[in-house]
């Protein structure tokens, strides 16, 4: 009978000190060595977010922690998903599929049945592997949140796991972030910290031996992994926009110019990640006017809140720069949100993602979108139509998140047709085309990661001629966790949190 092991726990200091980067190379690192791992947040506050084969939303970090661990993703990985629809509140999907609204008073107040729901997705998760990696939120010693804590050391005490602290010493400050997070922590969540890593260390390790000492001696954990900063050298996918807002700028240096617009509540845009990893592109996140100029393609990706982002585009200047560039020749791609964008009109009468309102859209597709309340969720393939700028030869995959529905004003112009959605046979139109061929807008998320389209897209955006590139995505990214497992295998003593059940 294959070993279990007790749960490995990876909780924070704060946000963005690198858990689910953490927790992404060790499902692979463990994967490796012939355990059967599995990822697992109980509640991610996020945008970015993907589909399970089961047509199942769930965070799009635990989806890249799924494919670390060579596993089909599953909404027991991620059972609370809340997306940001305002400063003031979320939408929470539960279980994969949406709960509704909720202002954080509101959601406070569902946490005795969240935490029911919680627990039984984990005891599902973890009875089918030998082992579970979880994945804290923020900071685990928010003194304000434990009484509502469910997702950092009360879920660690509730699977009796093994925890790591993760710090960012980039940030600055990290000897407070350390011993200050295992002081703060009760003494019985204390004894279930193994030890300490660091995270985005530059510079020479020995010179840093006195601080692991300070650490071990004052805060009563060792430290079990100094993680060198490894920048640009591994592409990983980013698990929320924050990245975007801490300086994500240009990357590559190749001749065809993308640009991604930055747009408010921006969601799924790792649907940039495979032009990011291409050699013939220079991606550039766009937020003002002047930053259009020069580029071949442009982007807009999805949003939560698409009027919202609507009128950012109008507040800064890049609504009329947006039909500036599609006027004077420029190619644009919508995406989601960013399809609805370019429409013509865009209504929410029930206040699906905002307060009720209408507004006309960019202009640049004949098509009318209206809110609607059922979420469509669901991995989809499809076909290329005759009239898609870029089109291919045989299926393309992708996957739908969306609350919108788009219609066509006059004539129809789609730009693929959907062969397949859930394992299920259809035949339906999906996206649009403009009468002049140079803007394409699609509800389909994950399409960029298929080869043959993304060298399509890439050869339009060239103006006809074929751009060198990276012929398989897919092995593109499997070399990035393989990258990322052997830099923990060298960095981190991970011996400790590994125990025998």
């Amino acid at each position: 009978m294959a070993p279990r092991y007790r749960p490995i726990m990876v909780v924070g200091t704060g946000s963005h000190v690198g858990k689910s980067v953490l927790v992404m190379g060790l499902c692979r690192l463990f994967r490796r060595r012939g355990i059967d791992v599995a990822p697992f947040k109980a509640q991610n506050m996020a945008l970015n977010s993907g589909i399970t084969p089961e047509g199942d939303e769930i965070g799009r970090a635990q989806i890249s922690q799924a494919e670390a661990a060579g596993i089909a993703p599953h909404r027991d990985m991620n059972p609370i998903l809340l997306k940001p629809t305002s400063d003031l509140g979320s939408q929470v999907i539960l279980n994969g599929r949406v709960l509704g609204n909720y202002k954080g008073r509101d959601y406070y107040a569902l946490k005795p049945k969240l935490v029911r729901q919680v627990m039984a997705a984990w005891r599902r998760l973890a009875g089918a592997h030998q082992l579970v990696v979880m994945e804290g939120a923020g900071s685990c010693a928010e003194l304000n949140l434990k009484r509502h804590d469910l997702v950092n050391m009360a879920m660690a005490r509730r699977a009796g796991a093994n925890v790591l602290l993760a710090a960012d010493i980039d940030a600055g400050g990290v000897f407070a972030q350390v011993i200050g997070s295992l002081k703060l922590l009760p003494p019985a969540e204390r004894r279930l910290v193994k030890g300490v890593a660091i995270n985005k260390f530059r510079g020479d390790p020995a010179l840093f031996a006195d601080g692991m000492a300070i650490i071990a001696q004052k805060g009563g954990a060792p430290v079990l992994g100094l993680i060198p900063w490894f920048g640009g050298e591994i592409a990983l996918p980013q698990e929320d926009g924050v990245a975007l807002e801490r300086g994500a700028g240009s990357s590559g240096s190749g001749p065809v110019r993308v640009g991604v617009v930055r747009l408010s509540r921006i969601s799924n845009f790792t649907d940039a990640d495979a032009l990011a990893a291409e050699p013939g592109v220079r991606l550039s996140w766009v937020s003002r006017p002047q930053e259009l100029a020069g580029l071949d393609l442009l982007i807009l990706p999805g949003t939560k809140n698409t009027l919202a982002a609507l009128a950012g585009l109008k507040a800064s200047g890049l609504f009329e720069a947006i039909r500036q560039f599609h006027a004077l020749g420029g190619r644009v791609l919508g995406l989601c949100g960013g399809y609805q964008l370019l429409g013509q009109s865009i209504a929410d009468p029930l206040g699906v993602e905002g307060p009720p309102d209408e507004q006309a859209g960019l202009g640049l597709l004949p098509i009318a979108t209206v809110m609607a309340g059922e979420k469509t969720t669901a991995r989809a393939e499809a076909r290329c139509r005759g009239d898609l700028p870029f089109a291919v030869e045989g299926a393309v995959r992708g996957y739908e998140i969306h609350m919108g529905q788009s219609t066509p004003l006059g004539a129809d112009r789609p730009a693929f047709r959907l062969t397949r959605r859930l394992d299920q046979d259809l035949d339906q139109p999906e996206g649009q085309v403009s009468p002049d061929g140079r803007v394409v807008g699609t509800y389909l998320h994950g399409l960029l990661d298929n080869d043959a389209l993304r060298a399509a897209v890439l050869a339009w955006a060239a103006g006809g001629k074929a751009v060198a590139g990276l012929a398989d995505y897919a092995a593109f990214k499997e070399r990035q966790y393989d990258l990322l497992a052997d830099l923990l295998e060298e960095h981190l003593d991970w011996r400790p949190l590994l125990e025998e059940v």
